[in-house]
């Protein structure tokens, strides 16, 4: 399959006018890679570490699902990180680009993996954006679980390199109505709060919005950007397989760019 066919049947299910006004999706590098045979490296967030692993690959096209280019450039420099990308990338025509708030909002993006992976029944977005699609995700669990079991499996299926959760009362609390968003979902606590969660798992929450959190009687759960986003770059990679790219594979230079210490 060819790149620019390749680009084609995704623009058709996550549309890039989608994304939001502050966003920047699609191409971010297209050094004229579009008629070549889609070699495919697939990862969280472009990196040179990324770039490296591309060139050493093979590959012709990074599919991100963070930008590359996120502000206006105002110059490139030798030395800076997104100048040496866009230096790379020319060069070696590797083309970038970037699935980010419109991958965010279908039916297999950045949430619904996440409600999938927790089993969620009766699934709807926390907020909708046009019909069947919209941020976040809400649902059941069936069984309901304790929150101590829910940490548990959140634990498993993630493997986030740290939990941070709400100060409760009893571990042994039932959870039976779960509301999840991959990556920097603090803001959407209010929405959350509506739906009738009782345990929101997101990510970047600070400390005061685990106050809001607690005083609004929901249990905020933060398994960190990377752990929350991963898997659908995961669903991305069994997406494009399904499609016979000639190439397709995870990025395993992705890095969480959060370490705890011990």
């Amino acid at each position: 399959m060819k790149i620019a066919d390749l680009i084609s049947w995704f623009e058709a299910w996550a549309n890039p006018a989608w994304c939001e006004s502050w966003d920047n999706c699609g191409w971010q590098v297209e050094p004229g890679v579009l008629q070549s045979e889609a070699r495919v490296l697939v990862c969280l967030t472009p990196t040179l570490a990324v770039m490296q692993e591309a060139i050493s690959l093979g590959a012709n096209l990074i599919f991100a699902h963070h930008p590359l280019i996120f502000n206006p450039l105002k110059s490139l420099r030798t030395g800076e990180a997104i100048a040496e990308m866009i230096r790379l990338a020319l060069i070696h025509n590797i083309g970038i680009y970037s699935a980010h708030t419109n991958f965010d909002q279908v039916d297999d993006g950045t949430a619904d993996v996440l409600a999938q992976i927790l089993e969620l029944q009766a699934v709807s977005p926390v907020v909708s954006t046009q019909t069947g699609l919209g941020y976040g995700r809400v649902g059941s669990l069936a069984p309901a679980l304790t929150l101590e079991d829910l940490l548990s499996l959140i634990h498993k299926r993630l493997a986030p390199a740290h939990l941070l959760v709400s100060p409760i009362a009893d571990l042994q609390q039932v959870i039976s109505r779960i509301a999840v968003l991959g990556g920097s979902g603090a803001s959407y606590i209010s929405a959350v709060v509506k739906t009738g969660a009782e345990a929101y798992l997101t990510a970047d929450c600070k400390f005061h919005q685990f106050q809001e959190s607690r005083d609004r009687h929901l249990i905020l759960i933060d398994a960190g950007h990377y752990a929350t986003e991963r898997p659908a770059c995961d669903r991305l990679v069994q997406k494009f397989r399904s499609l016979h790219v000639d190439w397709v594979q995870l990025s395993s230079k992705d890095e969480d760019f959060r370490w705890f210490f011990p």
